[in-house]
């Protein structure tokens, strides 16, 4: 079963549909003890930076998701804002983030002036060998964008997948358990239900 973080702004919904859809349970929860105990995580989320830090102090789940994904190890999959709140700070806010992934959120700045910011809609992505989210035979894999920041990784080592919007940027993660995805796998029909599944399938040896 995999636990999806409710902290109100997120595209829960259709995160659920499409987990449906490859045959995994799901639970929706605000509520720290269910986030502490989860088997594997998915913090999803769209909007600010602050907005987001917010609810999840809001609701006392940092603490618990610290506790899950730090101590225990858990699986979690940071979807758009969600992957955004991994970093350690943002240029959209004051607020630290999670930090669990080394670097800051900055705002896009296509080289091209006549690309626009909000960057939305398709784009292919270019995912490193091996990576643990995507299919390795996929041929030019494309995933639905809808966002104006993204994360500036300290580490060259935590990126896992690239993609090119006037200039290139990260826009996959991974740190052992800790996996972030810039764009909406939900959106993104096959592409993004095999990464869904390879998260669901998931372990750490």
């Amino acid at each position: 079963m995999i636990t999806i973080v409710n902290i109100d702004i997120g595209n829960v919904g259709s995160i659920v549909n499409m987990l449906r859809r490859i045959g995994v349970r799901t639970l929706i929860s605000d509520i720290p003890d269910d986030i502490s105990q989860a088997e594997k995580l998915i913090l999803p989320g769209v909007g600010a930076f602050g907005a987001g830090m917010e609810g999840l102090k809001r609701k006392g789940l940092v603490e618990a998701l610290t506790e899950a994904v730090m101590q225990r190890q858990v699986p979690i999959l940071g979807v758009c804002l969600g992957m955004q709140l991994l970093a350690e700070s943002s240029k959209e806010a004051s607020c630290p983030g999670l930090g669990w992934i080394r670097g800051k959120v900055v705002r896009l700045r296509p080289e091209d002036r006549y690309l626009r910011v909000p960057h939305m809609g398709w784009n292919t992505v270019k995912p490193i060998p091996g990576a643990a989210l995507f299919d390795p035979t996929a041929d030019e894999p494309r995933f639905y964008f809808a966002h104006s920041f993204y994360m500036d990784c300290a580490d060259r080592v935590d990126v896992v997948a690239e993609a090119t919007y006037g200039f290139t940027f990260p826009v996959a993660v991974q740190k052992r358990n800790v996996f972030g995805v810039q764009f909406h796998p939900e959106k993104s029909h096959r592409f993004g239900r095999e990464v869904l599944r390879r998260f669901s399938e998931f372990s750490i040896c």
